[in-house]
């Protein structure tokens, strides 16, 4: 991925983020974003060169081997350009940006993101990968009109371009100051479901396109919109998605974990990086599917997967790692494929039935006659097939996995990204609290409870959060992605744990949220710290990508903090950045499925649910089995101040009072009688 070490490095040495270490021998005179490279720029007024990507991103290896290694490209480069090399997890307000930016020239987006701007960081072109010879080309021609008097001319597109970055998101989108008028309706909610089910795939689930992502804001919110309509078509949209994903070759079918998206329309050939925050979303969505379907493979996938966190992007303190390359030995997915000769000789007699069961085949499914294993039948559909029982397929499949497992851990492995984000561990974190509610599982609440705790010790400062750590040093300030995910997940850590901490630590953080993010002309948030270094354009999040967008997670955030607390500032603030966009979400609920939950929220208030007495914890675990996505659980064992346990605690016995809008059923003493009494308001 790059160049011998034995030549000299440049500036990106002196960083953490292994992708940027990665360059750091290239022979491109690099800084890292900063003021320093900002300020040459200005001093030579010379344009600047913005290459971004991340450690994990197969066609940055490419770019980088092809152009950034070559020492006349280089050339070309340093005598032109100030060139900056960014790493976009770790800052993902330039790379929001600059992608804004070659959007709005009319190109696709995606990584490597090359974009040139004036002294000034404005941008007035860009792209994504290039061949060697188009990329020298560009650059020279690109030099060449700058230093003539075509240069007024750059600065002008350039000037266009900013300002196009600095109008308001949601005037851009017509969106603005429709709050007023909101209001969640029935009959609006059915439009934004029929809607979004015009983009189903009804052959192999996810949406109708390709490359298929797993999206899971999507599909959690089908499982939420079930919840409230008992749809059958919506659920089995949802199953027919999460059965295809998991029986495709985006799921990795030894050793568990998710790749980033399939290339194909049928989940098969995976891109192969590995992220976390994938990952982490994937365990809360099939946790969360098995609650309400109790389906087995949604069990195996996420028991698998949190063997696969645990195994290999876990780090001693506590943290995860942030990806696994898509390359190994320069080889795009080599680690993960298999010959029917390697499948033979590492299981043996087995290997005809096992090549059956993975659809493995002699001329491959893939290149160089390698396969990617995946499944197109249920085990009990296969063990019927093949006149085996159930129980014997089991043990088979066990086996194969464990087989197949020990042999990959003698290839070489691919890249790890082994630097640690806050809003992807919190990602990662809900991921597992959901799983311990969903299974009981002891070992993914300890799971959680580490990496809260390395967060905590780790990644915060007084009231503040930063955003990555590695080798014991944590470096930049937090974005609101970070704040967003992390509230997100302490108040989820409370409630599966009912330890008062975590609940003061995500109103503490929201403190600083409100103080420093909140744009209270437009009621919502800016993406980074008021104290931020200011960039060309102090941009909002609005709509979900593989990431839930920064706002709607908020907004979740300020109702569920809300009504834990009794802050009814906080649930009225939700549901005005909910009105917002509420007219978009209606017409274009793919890309806002996270907001379209918060409409569920809304339009069926669920209950607060306080368990106090000694049993409390027992039935805190017995009550989260079920799937109650609108409902607040707060409980205690002893005392607690908290608004919904005050004058609730203290007693012998251990009771569950349910409650909405201040109103109060009978205290109840089972887990029984208070799951009759939330259908019974769900209704």
């Amino acid at each position: 991925m790059s160049a011998s070490p034995t030549r000299p490095t440049n500036r990106l040495a002196h960083e953490t983020s292994p992708y940027l270490l990665q360059h750091a021998h290239n022979p491109v005179d690099w800084y890292p974003w900063g003021t320093e490279a900002l300020a040459r720029a200005q001093a030579e007024q010379k344009p600047i060169l913005v290459s971004i990507g991340y450690a994990a991103c197969h066609w940055c290896h490419v770019m980088e081997r092809e152009s950034f290694e070559n020492e006349q490209v280089a050339r070309v480069m340093n005598d032109y350009f100030v060139c900056i090399k960014v790493d976009r997890e770790e800052r993902p307000d330039v790379d929001q940006l600059y992608m804004a930016a070659v959007q709005a020239m009319g190109i696709q987006g995606g990584w490597p993101l090359n974009v040139l701007l004036t002294p000034e960081a404005k941008p007035f072109y860009g792209g994504t990968y290039f061949p060697p010879g188009n990329w020298v080309k560009l650059l020279e021609n690109v030099a060449q009109a700058y230093a003539s008097e075509h240069r007024a001319e750059l600065d002008g597109s350039a000037e266009r371009f900013a300002q196009v970055l600095q109008a308001s998101e949601l005037e851009k989108y017509g969106a603005a100051g429709n709050a007023a008028n909101a209001g969640v309706r029935d009959e609006e909610f059915k439009l934004l479901a029929y809607n979004l089910a015009q983009r189903f795939d009804r052959t192999r689930g996810g949406t109708n396109r390709a490359p298929k992502f797993p999206m899971p804001s999507i599909w959690r919110f089908l499982l939420r919109a079930h919840h409230i309509s008992d749809s059958q078509a919506l659920l089995h949209q949802l199953n027919l998605t999460l059965r295809e994903m998991a029986w495709g070759g985006i799921y990795d079918q030894v050793g568990g974990g998710w790749a980033r998206y399939s290339v194909d329309a049928e989940w098969l050939v995976p891109h192969f990086e590995k992220m976390l925050y994938d990952n982490g979303q994937l365990l809360s969505l099939y946790s969360e599917a098995y609650q309400v379907t109790q389906e087995p493979l949604y069990r195996e996938v996420v028991y698998q997967s949190v063997n696969w966190v645990r195994r290999e992007l876990t780090n001693p303190e506590g943290g995860f790692y942030s990806s696994l390359d898509a390359d190994s030995e320069g080889e795009e997915g080599k680690f993960y494929v298999w010959t029917r000769e390697e499948l033979r000789a590492i299981l043996g007699e087995e290997e005809p039935l096992a090549a059956a069961y993975y659809q493995c085949t002699g001329v491959g499914n893939w290149e160089h006659g390698r396969n990617i294993l995946h499944r197109r039948q249920s085990d009990a559909d296969f063990a019927e097939e093949h006149k085996l029982e159930p129980h014997v397929l089991t043990k088979l499949v066990h086996g194969w996995q464990k087989q197949l497992l020990a042999a990959r851990a003698q290839r070489v492995r691919p890249g790890l990204d082994d630097k640690v984000l806050t809003g992807w561990n919190a990602l990662m974190l809900s991921g597992l609290v959901t799983a311990y509610r969903a299974f009981g599982e002891a070992e993914f609440l300890d799971l959680a409870l580490h990496n809260a705790d390395f967060l905590q010790a780790n990644l915060r400062q007084g009231p503040r959060l930063y955003r990555t750590w590695k080798n014991g040093r944590a470096t930049i300030n937090g974005f609101l992605e970070d704040y967003a995910l992390v509230i997100e997940a302490y108040v989820s850590l409370y409630e599966a744990t009912f330890t008062e901490r975590w609940l003061r630590e995500a109103e503490a953080l929201m403190t600083y949220v409100l103080d420093h993010f909140f744009d209270p002309a437009e009621q919502q948030f800016f993406y980074t710290d008021a104290s931020a270094e200011p960039l060309i354009a102090r941009q909002k999040e609005l709509f979900d990508n593989v990431i839930p967008a920064s706002n709607s997670v908020m907004a979740h955030n300020l109702l569920r903090l809300g009504r834990h607390l009794e802050n009814a500032t906080y649930q009225s603030l939700a549901a005005t950045m909910l009105g917002q966009v509420q007219a978009l979400v209606a017409q274009e609920p793919q890309h806002l499925t996270t907001w379209a939950s918060l409409y569920v929220a809304l339009l069926r208030p669920g209950a607060e649910v306080a368990i106090t007495g000694p049993r409390a914890e027992v039935l805190r675990q017995q009550l989260s089995r079920h799937f109650l996505p609108n409902d607040v659980l707060a409980g205690a064992v002893s005392t607690s101040e908290l608004p919904l346990l005050q004058g609730r605690t203290g007693s012998d016995s251990t009771t569950i009072y349910v409650c909405r809008n201040q109103a109060c059923q009978l205290p109840v003493h089972t887990v029984a009688e208070a799951l009759e009494q939330l259908a019974l308001l769900e209704r």
